[in-house]
């Protein structure tokens, strides 16, 4: 009973007691425009909050790393880094979840191991592994579980049954049994959140607009979002939630305005997994606002790419006609500049001509310096070239996909885009195609590599190259360390590795060497060409 006596005095005060900026009865259309000037000013600055998270990710990482460390909190730590990535590179966050499951798994605590297979049981759905998913959450015996992983264990069922209805949001006959899941396990979750917590704020008004009660779910959200700040990832979500009470209501400028506002919080949190923006941007391609649906649009998309989940980026692929559309129309605009320039690029060319007469006639002259100068600058040239290469190569795979992709969503084919993303044979064979550019890029550059790598280990642990093979994984490690690429991050992302099997490699390198101390000191004196 005291329970839902402070249920209703946090409603009243929610209708008494907002905030300004989200209490507001009628939003308008003046309110709607502030909004998204706003929204575009901090997109524009999303590079920076994302920095910040990878800032503070860093940090968990090193503590982590270090020697002077508990069990225990290291076990948090990784707990911590898994769900700094959930919303912002699924892959990173089941990794660290998965190195936090095998490490309490063999400590024997079965309560925190619980904890990581709920977490990896959670997004496992955005990777598409939903059999998978559903698998290890049923595996959990419920009956089993302390009373203190009871909260996790329906929130984990509340968001996992959610992501999976996402994926048949046009089957009914399959999305309705999965949302009813979802909002059983948020039935039971809901009494043992600590009574008016964001938690169990969010919980509730996501019951109330699930059961069609409107007016309490807007005033227990709007409760939310005064006490927490924007940054905050629940504060996105209930500015989601806020804008579907406005569109099923009919009330336009607060749809608009609350999906704006959610994305501006998805922003300032640097969070990648998202769908407001997405969503925002169709609503301003279908009002005729060109030039915002194709920011939002273009944006949503690399965030989906970038988060690399692949029912974010199923959702997104939905969305190329519109963005195809908005290009045309940009186009059209775009024409009537082109015959307005086109004269004064005419007498920019012929300026440009004479520039060019004059420059050959001087050229003739410095040909001796040319030459000098191009000798020393070989090395520069050969980098140049070969990362034009590159480019030219990966832009034409991309416009190959991309023409696929329009033909595959054209003709329907959405699950064959899923299959293919699933498979990875995609990306295996860029890999492949990167590798070998890379390998003849490099072995241009520095001839004699392998044999100078050679020199640094124990005889017997040369390494010996099969027929045809220019360089192996072990050689493209050392590699990327002689360009200077120190960190395990970035050569895992470039030779499509993960972080921890970069780590054993150069780990097993360094005990290969005949010095393993100086091994990476004496990598980087290798000489290039001459």
């Amino acid at each position: 009973m005291h329970r839902y006596i402070s249920l209703f005095i946090s409603i009243m005060s929610a209708l008494l007691f907002v905030n300004p900026a989200s209490s507001k009865n009628v939003i308008g259309a003046e309110d709607v425009k502030s909004i998204l000037n706003r929204l575009d000013s901090e997109l524009d600055r999303r590079d920076i909050y994302l920095n910040m998270r990878h800032a503070s990710i860093d940090s968990l990482k090193a503590i982590v790393a270090g020697k002077n460390i508990s069990a225990e909190e290291r076990l948090e730590c990784l707990l911590q880094l898994g769900d700094s990535y959930n919303v912002l590179n699924t892959d990173s966050a089941l990794t660290f979840y998965a190195k936090g499951y095998d490490l309490s798994l063999s400590l024997g605590l079965d309560s925190v191991s619980t904890r990581f297979k709920l977490r990896t049981a959670t997004y496992l759905p955005l990777l598409a592994f939903i059999t998978e998913a559903a698998d290890r959450f049923n595996a959990i015996d419920r009956e089993s579980l302390p009373d203190g992983l009871m909260l996790e264990y329906y929130d984990a069922a509340r968001q996992m049954y959610s992501y999976i209805a996402s994926y048949y949001i046009n089957y009914p006959e399959i999305y309705d049994p999965y949302m009813k899941k979802s909002q059983d396990a948020q039935a039971k979750l809901l009494p043992l959140l600590e009574d008016g917590s964001p938690r169990f704020l969010l919980n509730q008004g996501e019951y109330f607009f699930y059961h069609q009660q409107y007016s309490k779910a807007k005033a227990v959200l709007l409760l939310l979002l005064d006490r927490i700040p924007e940054e905050d990832n629940l504060y996105a979500r209930a500015c989601h939630l806020l804008a579907d009470i406005a569109k099923a209501r009919g009330e336009h400028n607060a749809y608009v305005y609350y999906l704006a506002l959610s994305a501006i919080a998805d922003t300032r949190g640097a969070t990648l997994e998202v769908s407001s923006l997405q969503e925002l941007g169709r609503i301003m391609y279908l009002h005729g606002d060109v030039r915002h649906a194709y920011d939002y649009l273009s944006a949503a998309l690399s965030e989906a790419v970038e988060c690399n989940a692949p029912l974010r980026i199923i959702q997104s692929s939905n969305i190329f006609p519109i963005i195809e559309s908005a290009h045309k129309a940009e186009l059209r605009k775009s024409t009537v500049r082109i015959y307005i320039v086109m004269p004064i690029m005419a007498v920019l060319l012929a300026v440009l001509a004479i520039t060019l007469y004059v420059l050959h006639r001087k050229n003739r002259l410095m040909n001796r310096m040319a030459v000098k100068l191009e000798e020393a600058n070989n090395t520069k040239d050969v980098y140049i070239s070969q990362f034009l290469n590159l480019c030219s190569i990966y832009m034409d795979k991309l416009n190959q996909f991309n023409k696929m992709v329009n033909r595959k969503i054209i003709t329907g084919k959405v699950d064959d885009l899923l299959k293919l993303t699933k498979q990875g044979k995609f990306i295996e064979e860029q890999s492949k195609e990167f590798y070998d550019v890379f390998d003849d890029a490099f072995l241009h550059i520095y001839p004699s590599f392998v044999s100078e790598v050679n020199k640094l280990l124990r005889e017997e642990e040369r390494i010996i190259l099969r027929d045809g093979e220019k360089l192996n994984t072990d050689l493209r490690i050392i590699a990327f360390m002689r360009l200077g690429i120190e960190e395990s991050t970035r050569i895992a992302q470039m030779l499509n590795y993960s972080v921890y099997t970069i780590y054993t490699y150069r780990n097993k390198l360094k005990n290969r060497a005949i010095s393993r101390d100086t091994f990476e000191e004496d990598v980087m004196k290798i000489k290039s060409m001459a």
